[in-house]
């Protein structure tokens, strides 16, 4: 599932992102709205990953939703 499914359809998949990162706010959610690089930039400044890490984190996510 790509970037742009993953912000189309960010309502139905909030949930499983909450669950997966749970140290996000709904705040964070709610202005990410499946913006990959918001949510890339908040995973690093929540959970101290560098730049690669996150981005990792938030394709393999897109991945598991297929």
């Amino acid at each position: 599932m790509n970037k742009d499914i993953i912000a189309g359809k960010w309502t139905q998949l909030k949930g499983k992102a909450q669950a997966k990162w749970g140290d996000l706010t709904d705040d964070d959610f709610d202005v990410a709205a499946g913006n990959a690089e918001y949510l890339s930039g908040r995973l690093q400044e929540r959970y101290g990953w560098d730049r690669e890490r996150a981005d990792r984190e938030v394709t393999d996510f897109g991945k598991t939703l297929n």
